[in-house]
């Protein structure tokens, strides 16, 4: 598909009194600016992160009630009972939490839910297992701050809830004993937009702090938390910069012996970076929950041994393999359907059912058809005489809302911009199906239905230099709102070095009119070779990369489009 270029203003003023503060190329002034970092302060504090920019885990709405509560359940040996969601986000949110309680209190135990019996967040079969396991305390993580019944059904149990959740609370928060979530109206958290790993790291730094324990002691958990920043998709800015950062560096360093074994079982050598989690050890992680038991994760996460590890790492493995071939038989199933349907092009929407579908593959399915079909997208499944859907949005358009608008027709449904579940009766499908793509077509503007690629700046070959290349690389971790960055440079001639390469790979060297070269690779992009070898101007728009070969670093471009002059 043809992609929209778009490239990102910045206001020139800010630019101009950076550059005279930072004394760097004017690009990475911009870059900055666009980051929301206008003064040599706040760029100091953005390049270099240190442990103190963490915000004080006590200004959180009721953390000092949840320390309290946890000391309380200490001290008089209550079984306490960690409990979290089954996808990363919460099997890590878990791992962290039990491991941590665990090296200093020994009558705790944890619960993931079952994707396909209980669902997402807090059930009741977990309640009525706290309360038979004798478990007075339970921390929920990653999950809870909708679970206004099932809190209130805790409650005549006597079991006790302090929930640790990131989502965003609905008009009645749940009466537990304490409730930790920065987007609580009340909440003056100077930050929002934590992972519920996240949320459950600022537990453990509370209680570390009122126990004075030594920050050292706690950084050795942010090989967790990044795991789930990356992989739950929350913004890389203000304490998120700062943990992922750290948490890098310690998986990098020292990780756990659980995912060490991921690291080795995904085939990484050198130096990770959010990437290699977000389409390596995530999918890993989350296959346990999506192909079987989310407890064979946090086995995995918590082993203590290498050999422990190294098996959970080898399941999980397996896990994904089997995944990976649903996966593309669910995805080839869907464009078989989509393809041979003559009315496909009439809707701006794509809504299809299967019985023969996996329930836990049928999300990223729904994405993967968006890069064929750029619409929003729902898949759903049959399952106990049910069709369980998800959804997935394209930029900028809320899937959320337009589900909300066919609620009538819906048995459940909740979700965000873009992605969402919903559940409804088979015999409603055709009338969700119409009804769906009315309320699309009614609120998508034309240019949402083609994928846009935002270009953070124009840049000259000239300027790709290593010293410019080292500051960019510093703007690393890499994730939401924090992209690495796109550069475009135009007229650009072929220089006689591009070739076809590997699979309809574009090896391009590429020249502009002061003579200046540059490399790239484009990949799948071989269909331009033709015009750019026989004489074309071309614009492109790509990342910087080094690249290794035979230990020579050399400067790359990452070619994300090309538009032919």
């Amino acid at each position: 598909m043809e992609k929209r270029w778009v490239i990102k203003d910045a206001d020139e003023d800010k630019v101009n009194s950076l550059q005279q503060d930072l004394k760097v190329h004017p690009v990475v002034c911009k870059l900055l600016v666009q980051r929301g970092i206008y003064t040599y302060e706040a760029a100091r504090k953005f390049f270099r992160p240190v442990l103190t920019d963490l915000y004080n885990p006590f200004l959180m709405k009721d953390m000092q009630k949840a320390i309290d509560r946890i000391n309380t359940a200490i001290a008089n040996n209550e079984r306490i009972l960690i409990y979290g969601d089954y996808d990363v986000d919460g099997t890590t949110s878990v791992a962290l939490a039990y491991s941590f309680f665990y090296s200093i209190y020994k009558n705790i135990d944890y619960y993931i839910p079952d994707r396909y019996l209980e669902g997402y967040g807090i059930s009741t079969k977990g309640i009525d297992h706290a309360k038979q396991t004798e478990c007075s305390l339970v921390i929920a993580l990653d999950c809870g701050i909708k679970a206004v019944d099932k809190i209130a059904y805790a409650n005549t149990l006597g079991v006790d809830f302090i929930i640790c959740d990131h989502h965003i609370p609905g008009d009645e928060v749940p009466a537990a004993f304490a409730v930790l979530d920065p987007h609580q109206k009340d909440c003056n958290y100077p930050y929002k937009e934590l992972s519920g790993c996240g949320i459950g790291f600022k537990l453990i730094q509370a209680y570390a702090q009122h126990h004075q324990i030594a920050v050292e002691n706690i950084i050795p958990y942010l090989d967790l938390v990044v795991v789930s920043i990356a992989s739950d998709i929350v913004p890389i800015t203000d304490e998120n910069r700062v943990l992922a950062f750290f948490g890098i560096e310690q998986l990098n360093k020292n990780p756990r012996p659980g995912l060490k074994a991921l690291i080795d079982i995904s085939g990484y050598e050198g130096q990770l970076n959010i990437s290699n989690i977000v389409f390596g050890l995530g999918p890993r992680i989350n296959a346990a929950g999506r192909m079987d038991d989310a407890n064979k994760a946090v086995r995995m996460l918590i082993a203590e041994t290498v050999e422990m590890a190294k098996n959970g790492a080898d399941v999980l493995h397996e896990k994904n393999v089997n995944r990976k071939e649903v996966d593309k038989m669910i995805t080839g199933d869907a464009l078989s359907m989509l393809h041979n349907d003559p009315d496909n092009d009439k809707y701006v929407s794509t809504v299809l059912c299967s019985n023969q579908w996996h329930k836990g593959v049928i999300g990223i399915v729904a994405s993967r058809l968006i890069d064929h079909f750029y619409r929003p997208t729902i898949l759903l499944t049959e399952s106990e005489g049910m069709l369980y859907g998800s959804a997935r949005s394209v930029k900028n358009f809320d899937i959320y809302e337009a589900i909300k608008a066919c609620a009538d027709l819906l048995e459940q449904f909740g979700g965000h911009m873009y992605a969402a579940g919903l559940s409804l009766k088979p015999e409603n499908f055709e009338q969700f199906k119409q009804r769906f793509d009315d309320v699309v077509r009614a609120n998508i503007k034309p240019w949402q239905l083609t994928p846009e690629i935002e270009i953070d700046a124009a840049l000259n070959l000239k300027d790709i230099t290593p010293t410019f290349n080292n500051i960019i690389k510093q703007f690393a971790p890499f994730g939401p709102q924090n992209m690495d960055p796109i550069f475009m440079s135009a007229q650009l001639l072929n220089n006689g070095r591009s070739r076809i390469v590997g699979d309809n790979h574009l090896k391009l060297g590429v020249k502009d009119n002061n003579r200046y070269n540059a490399e790239a690779i484009a990949f799948q992009k071989g269909a331009f070779f033709d015009a750019i070898n026989n004489g074309a101007r071309f614009d492109i728009c790509y990342t910087i990369e080094e690249n290794v070969y035979r230990d020579m670093k050399t400067i790359q471009l990452n070619v994300r489009d090309i538009k032919l002059n």
